[in-house]
């Protein structure tokens, strides 16, 4: 493979280099979110775990803090936060709080998607441009070996077979950047919707449980 790249013409080591990189680029962004997800998944569990020990949630709020580390938690301190701020100074509560603290866990969980989904376009671009840029490499290889053939007015295999395998060499890396790129950005992807999805089921309980207290 390294003599077919020493030997390809620059535009065909130039696409070349660009769908190595692409590839290396795809899946250091795959490795960071496997190991991100799997960590956002096991600080649910243990926040879920805490959230319906029983412990009294102001006591929970004030051992996290207003800035916790956990996705799950900065969900949970975003609601809380409001629900202390909406109180007044003789203890009742303003109007209209039941919305502001939808709204602020609404724009936590915002936040999280953001952090979540970060790098998934990439992959996505890569899924759906790299067999094409393999393919303009191998459409400049094979134009090589025609040209090759014009210029030595020969049609043996010796002369034809550089052009064609560059030209090969640059479609396998297309498909070797492109597919690993789309299969995981289907999975993170989909991983991405349950795992937010389980944030936007808990904003719904925990705010049933103050809907609950506001009436009361």
């Amino acid at each position: 493979m390294w003599d077919l790249f020493v030997q390809a013409s620059f535009i065909v080591q130039l696409v070349m280099v660009m769908l190595v990189l692409a590839s290396f680029w795809a899946w250091s962004i795959i490795f960071q979110k496997l190991m991100t997800y799997r960590a956002a998944r096991a600080e649910a569990r243990r926040f879920d775990r805490a959230f319906w020990s029983g412990e009294p949630l102001d006591e929970l709020f004030d051992t996290l803090g207003p800035d916790p580390k956990g996705r799950s938690e900065r969900v949970f301190a975003a609601g809380m936060s409001e629900w202390r701020r909406s109180h007044r100074s003789d203890g009742g509560l303003i109007p209209g709080a039941q919305s502001r603290i939808d709204r602020s866990m609404d724009v936590a969980i915002a936040k999280e998607a953001d952090a979540l989904q970060k790098g998934l376009p990439v992959l996505a671009t890569v899924g759906s441009t790299a067999p094409f840029v393999g393919l303009f490499g191998t459409v400049w290889g094979i134009m090589n070996a025609f040209t090759e053939i014009a210029e030595q007015q020969n049609t043996s295999l010796v002369v034809v077979a550089p052009g064609i395998a560059e030209a090969l060499l640059a479609t396998a890396l297309g498909l070797l950047a492109a597919i690993p790129a789309v299969i995981y950005y289907n999975k993170l992807s989909a991983d991405s919707d349950r795992i937010l999805g389980g944030y936007e089921a808990f904003a719904d309980e925990f705010a049933t449980i103050l809907s609950r207290q506001l009436d009361s």
